[in-house]
């Protein structure tokens, strides 16, 4: 089987595409940044370097929130042809935390109380109403960026001035004290492949690695994995991490990220996650194609007047000339399909005018 790893070239993605090689026949590194889609014919068009994308049996799609379009509008040309362990939309999703909250709400997955602004009028107002401390940030970023922390409407107040620059809307969420740490899982398809505990560097809110922030491993509870894989669900990954915060009402879900780096929880934890990634890329394109495989046989025998495999106690009806080979008859290659026989197998045949049968002895 063939497959390709589509990203930015990080370091999390060179240890997965190595680790990819080691399970498929073929892996291709493709750049993000020279993928193109061509939209408005019959159907959609996507070049690398220029020409025409080859077929895989698997493509794992992962980059940042700015090519999420991008990202869209390629696994979207590919979806029903080839494995992709992140569904189309979730791109659209999973980049946007506004979007990430929707998602979670729908699901009934417990988050902390979030606020949605638009305007700088609308934002004083909620400012004057919450319970400090809070945490105002905007809908894209990862790595924990554009995350600001108010512990009091005087500092609430003097962020909206540059947040209004940017002329977009942001969030305002409720602060939970946890003493500065979360939970961060690896969710690889209904099982948790990795988990760390993170607590923020000194005087920083954000527990991010990339923040400073250090790691411990942790097992989670039954409760917390749930909610955990329950997330990537509501958002339509396979693969993504999960933050989680620990509060006295029970976990909350932070955030989701579709492109997770690899080297803080796999240095912590001692898992290899890569190599988890990758042995679940390979049997999910195993999967994939074998039912693919299945459905053109499924529709090859509705074709031909059978009723299809699967219903082994069931005679199967196929019309068809009749082939002879030096006065013997051959039959259609079909039949070895429907009846399992084996070439060393003692059959029973049956024949008189008009009429043969062959069963097992």
């Amino acid at each position: 089987m063939k497959a390709a790893l589509m990203s930015l070239g990080s370091k999390s993605s060179k240890m997965t595409l190595e680790a990819m090689k080691k399970y498929f026949d073929a892996v291709d590194d493709i750049n993000l940044k020279k993928v193109e889609v061509m939209l408005g014919r019959k159907e959609i068009s996507t070049l690398y370097n220029g020409k025409p994308l080859e077929k895989y049996d698997c493509i794992y799609a992962k980059g940042s929130f700015r090519y999420a379009p991008l990202l869209r509008s390629i696994t979207t040309a590919f979806y029903n042809n080839t494995y992709m362990p992140i569904k189309p939309n979730a791109f659209t999703l999973g980049h946007d935390k506004l979007l990430t909250q929707l998602a979670l709400q729908y699901y009934n997955i417990p988050m902390p109380d979030t606020y949605v602004i638009s305007s700088i009028e609308a934002a004083k107002k909620i400012l004057e109403q919450v319970n400090y401390p809070i945490i105002m940030k905007f809908p894209h970023g990862t790595q924990g960026k554009g995350v600001m922390f108010a512990d009091s409407f005087p500092a609430a107040s003097s962020m909206l001035d540059a947040i209004d620059t940017l002329r977009q809307p942001f969030l305002i969420q409720q602060y939970i004290e946890t003493g500065g740490s979360d939970i961060r899982a690896i969710v690889i398809g209904d099982k948790i492949a990795a988990s760390m505990k993170r607590k923020a560097a000194g005087e920083e809110k954000r527990a991010n690695i990339h923040a400073g922030g250090k790691g411990e491993p942790i097992v989670l509870d039954e409760r917390t994995r749930k909610i955990a894989i329950n997330t990537a669900k509501s958002i339509g990954a396979e693969i993504c991490a999960v933050d989680i915060l620990e509060t006295v009402k029970g976990p909350q879900v932070i955030e989701a990220n579709l492109s997770p780096g690899l080297q803080g929880i796999t240095s912590v934890t001692k898992i290899d996650v890569a190599d988890k990634i990758a042995g679940f890329l390979y049997d999910k394109t195993r999967e994939f194609t074998e039912k693919g495989k299945s459905s053109e046989t499924t529709k090859l025998f509705a074709d031909m007047g059978a009723t299809g495999p699967g219903k082994e106690d069931s005679e199967q009806q196929i019309i068809t000339n009749l082939d002879f080979r030096s006065e013997r008859i051959l039959l259609p290659k079909i039949i070895s399909s429907i009846t399992k026989f084996g070439e060393k197998e003692d059959v029973i045949i049956k024949a008189r005018k008009g009429k043969i049968s062959v069963e097992k002895y």
